[in-house]
């Protein structure tokens, strides 16, 4: 009786801990893309300060998701944060 109950739970506790790492490897990417992005903006001068702003905000928030496991999340973010990191570059 005891296995009946153990062996659900065990399964769903390890389909839980996977769930946690589909998308690790895409907020690192993401993540180390942007800080690399953020560098040349910086290096270049970048016109739209508003835009910096929100990409190093957003940048931020990706690196806290990625430090708690909220890959999914960091992605999002890290996405944003390139795309406004090139909005600033453009001067908007």
């Amino acid at each position: 009786m005891r296995l009946l109950i153990a062996l659900p739970l065990l399964v769903i506790a390890l389909s839980g801990c996977a769930g946690k790492t589909a998308y690790r490897d895409s907020c690192a990417s993401e993540l180390e893309a942007a800080w690399r992005e953020q560098s040349l903006a910086e290096a270049e001068g970048f016109a739209g300060t508003v835009s910096y702003s929100k990409a190093m905000a957003l940048l931020a928030g990706a690196k806290t998701q990625q430090q708690f496991e909220g890959f999914r999340g960091c992605v999002q973010k890290a996405e944003k944060a390139r795309f406004y990191l090139r909005e600033s570059r453009a001067g908007r």
